[in-house]
This record gives structure tokens, C-alpha cells and sequence, in this order.
């Protein structure tokens, strides 16, 4: 009997085991070598631009690495760590829009021509990832922010659209180990950015970007707030102590800056 009892407690261990190590890279090197080498910090550090074009030349690379996201099932994905699966999917976003981007470059403006009267380019169905062909938008809202341990709206300052108005694209890859800085620091970097983000001349409202509009809903459940979230971070607004105190009592007025749609990239 205590046999069996050992022999089942071996394959117990070896079932977990072979769940959560089946050789793929956490660390997701690839991709943040890829990043490494074709994205860059604007001066300020706020914002960055994309080399498509260096993309390109690695197209093979990064189809490759996609490929090895796509080789994780949903059983696998579902035994990692939260944070694993968040890094998981921001980084397969964000790579997947590169690769959208790539299937017109360099014959296009912006991410929206690829889409059409009738037609999204967040909706177009291209990338395989845990057993399904998935869209942008089923990897965002599906499996981000539909996932039923989802509660930080940060995740809107990691995945990137591809445009100038949208957060920057990291130049290195999100890893699980180290998601809280990397988000806590994705999320002060754009709220620097004062074409995105700012106080009006008059000092009577705080302009900031279309994202805390589309995505209020999420602040709402997740940060008690826009207001309440701009508020806490105050500090990367330059805000001073009456600014604050309105934004808190709700009596600061919030309105949005206009959203820039033109390609992220690097001067051609």
C-alpha cells in the first residue's frame, strides 16, 4: 500500500510538473530581444517609435515566436500564475499588431487601413493562440479583460495600438516576475506625456487621453475611479495640492484630448 501511495504522489508530481514546465521561455527572450533591437525611448521617455521596417527583416523571427505562443493549450495557460498569464497575453497583443501592421507595410498611415467601412482590424482573426484563431479584440477584451481574475486597468498602458496616441510599445518583452513595476512604470511614463495628458491653460479642467473615456468602465471597478486613479497619480501629471484636492472632491472638471491614429514609426 505505501508503495502505491508513493507511486501515485510520483505521478501527481510529474502530471504538475509537466503543466507548468514544458520548456516555454518566461522570460520571453525572443520577443523582448526582437523589442530590444527595433523599438526606441523618445528623449523624455514617454513615448517611443517602432522600426517596422528592422520588423521586417525579422518577420521569420517573430512568426516563429508566435508560433510558440500558439503551441500553449488553454490547460497549460490556465495552471500558470496570474501574472504569467497577463505578461502571457500582453506580449502576444502586442506582437500580433506588429505582425497586422506588417501584412500592408510600409503601404499604409495608420492601423485603421487596415480596416474598412465595414471591417475592424481589431476583429480580423489571424493569430492562434490557446486553441483558437483569435482578433486583437478577443485577446484584449476576451482574454484580459474577460478573464474572471481581472482587476487592473494598467493593462490599457501595456498593449499597444500601433499609433502615436496609444501608450508606448516597450521596448522589452513583460514578465511575470516583474509585471508590477513594468505596468507601474508603463502607466507614469504616459501620464507624462503632455501632448496626451495635461492640465488646460485656464487651469479649469484635466485633458487627458480617450483611453480613461473608453475605458471608464474598468476604472470604475477596478481603481474606484478615473478621477480617484488620475488623482493617485498626481505626481506624473504635475499636479500641485488644490488641483488635487479637486480631483478628488470631483470637482475638476475631465475632459480628452483628441487620439492620433497615425503610425508609430520610426522616420522612414
Amino acid at each position: 500500500m505505501r508503495w502505491m501511495v508513493v507511486g501515485l504522489l510520483m505521478l501527481v508530481s510529474v502530471a504538475v510538473s509537466g503543466a507548468e514546465d514544458i520548456g516555454f521561455d518566461q522570460s520571453h527572450a525572443t520577443w523582448s530581444k526582437l523589442l530590444s533591437r527595433h523599438v526606441q525611448w523618445n528623449v523624455e521617455g514617454t513615448t517611443s517609435t517602432v522600426d517596422y521596417a528592422g520588423f521586417a527583416r525579422d518577420s521569420s523571427a517573430l512568426d516563429a515566436w508566435l508560433d510558440t505562443l500558439s503551441k500553449i493549450d488553454r490547460s497549460t495557460f490556465d495552471t500558470w500564475k496570474q501574472s504569467d498569464r497577463e505578461a502571457f497575453l500582453i506580449n502576444a497583443y502586442n506582437a500580433a499588431t506588429v505582425k497586422l501592421i506588417l501584412s500592408r507595410y510600409p503601404k499604409l498611415e495608420s492601423i485603421k487601413d487596415l480596416g474598412g467601412v465595414f471591417s475592424s482590424p481589431w476583429k480580423k482573426k489571424f493569430v492562434d493562440l490557446l486553441g483558437e484563431r483569435r482578433s486583437l479584440d478577443s485577446i484584449e477584451h476576451g482574454l484580459l479583460r474577460g478573464a474572471k481574475d481581472y482587476g487592473d486597468p494598467r493593462i490599457h498602458f501595456a498593449v499597444n495600438c500601433a499609433s502615436v496616441g496609444c501608450p508606448a510599445l516597450r521596448p522589452e518583452a513583460y514578465v511575470g516576475q516583474r509585471l508590477q513595476a513594468q505596468l507601474a512604470d508603463q502607466t507614469n511614463r504616459f501620464l507624462k506625456d503632455r501632448n496626451r495628458n495635461r492640465l488646460a491653460t485656464n487651469g479649469e479642467s484635466l485633458q487627458v487621453s480617450k483611453i480613461f473615456d473608453w475605458y471608464a468602465e474598468d476604472f470604475d471597478s477596478h481603481s474606484r475611479g478615473v478621477a480617484k486613479f488620475l488623482a493617485d497619480h498626481a505626481d506624473a501629471l504635475e499636479l500641485d495640492a488644490a488641483h488635487i484636492a479637486q480631483l478628488r472632491e470631483g470637482k475638476l472638471a475631465i475632459g480628452f484630448t483628441d487620439y492620433d491614429w497615425s503610425l508609430n514609426e520610426k522616420e522612414r
